[in-house]
């Protein structure tokens, strides 16, 4: 596994609140400092093996800020120290899906320009092998799917698609490549009809954010949830079993998901716009 040393410091950064440009970790029997300088570093070309301990400390040559306790809850300098879980806001183009795949596995580059070619991966994927991916699994014929998903005015996000995706990249998306054992996962929110990104965000400036975690990151997921709950509680999740579609082709207005579904079977029609 080839993991990077500003992963680790992630992790570190999520249980200590120590942001990894503070930090100065220490291993060994005479424990000595490890070479933070370089984030890119993979921790089997570093002086660890499995079962050391590591110790942890707050680099005293930074400054502080200056600490201020609030009425209730932790000191604000120390929350100020904690990395935070965002949500990157991509284009609502029938690509999101794609916009915020690309964004993880690149480390959080935003190229909207990028769907074209996944939809071609996803389409080639699904060609090369047609017992697989029937038509009893894809609801169209092979070659169908193949036109389908290819274009770019109809939308990509469903689960064939993530599971594509999620295999070619050995990541976890969600819960697709769960059971194939990958080592890392990545973690996107869905509101019901449009993908974002997720990403962990330091103080320290010099600090790249992470889009790629372990899968033993349990924090994150608990962070991921915190931040879908939040989305909830603020009304900004989608209700497909009521949202209202229109039909491109030909002007018809459906209710739900499960309605649109039936249309789509009964017309051949693909190409909604919510109203």
């Amino acid at each position: 596994i080839r993991t990077q040393l500003r992963e680790l410091q992630g992790q570190i950064a999520a249980i200590t609140g120590i942001s990894p440009g503070g930090q100065r970790i220490l291993v060994g029997f005479l424990p000595e400092c490890l070479d933070l300088n370089n984030g890119d570093t993979i921790l089997r070309d570093l002086p660890i093996q499995s079962g050391n301990m590591l110790i942890v400390e707050e680099d005293q040559t930074r400054p502080k800020p200056s600490p201020a306790f609030p009425k209730h809850g932790t000191p604000s300098y120390v929350r100020e120290t904690l990395p935070v879980l965002t949500r990157t806001s991509v284009p609502a183009d029938n690509s999101c899906l794609f916009t915020s795949v690309y964004y993880v596995v690149e480390g959080g580059v935003l190229n909207p320009a990028c769907a074209p070619e996944m939809r071609r991966l996803i389409a080639q994927i699904v060609a090369s092998d047609p017992d697989f991916y029937s038509e009893a699994l894809l609801g169209k014929t092979n070659q169908e799917y193949c036109d389908w998903i290819k274009r770019d005015d109809t939308w990509g996000g469903g689960a064939i698609e993530i599971s594509i995706l999620s295999n070619f990249y050995q990541l976890r998306i969600d819960r697709f490549g769960e059971d194939a054992g990958y080592a890392k996962r990545v973690l996107l929110i869905y509101d019901g009809i449009h993908y974002d990104p997720l990403q962990r965000n330091f103080p320290d400036p010099d600090t790249l954010p992470l889009t790629i975690f372990s899968r033993n990151d349990d924090i994150v997921l608990v962070q991921a949830l915190e931040l879908a709950d939040e989305a909830r509680r603020k009304r900004q999740f989608t209700d497909v079993n009521r949202f209202t579609l229109r039909c491109i082709v030909c002007q018809k207005g459906l209710t739900g998901q499960a309605e649109a579904r039936d249309h789509a079977k009964e017309k051949g029609h693909t190409n909604f716009g919510e109203v």
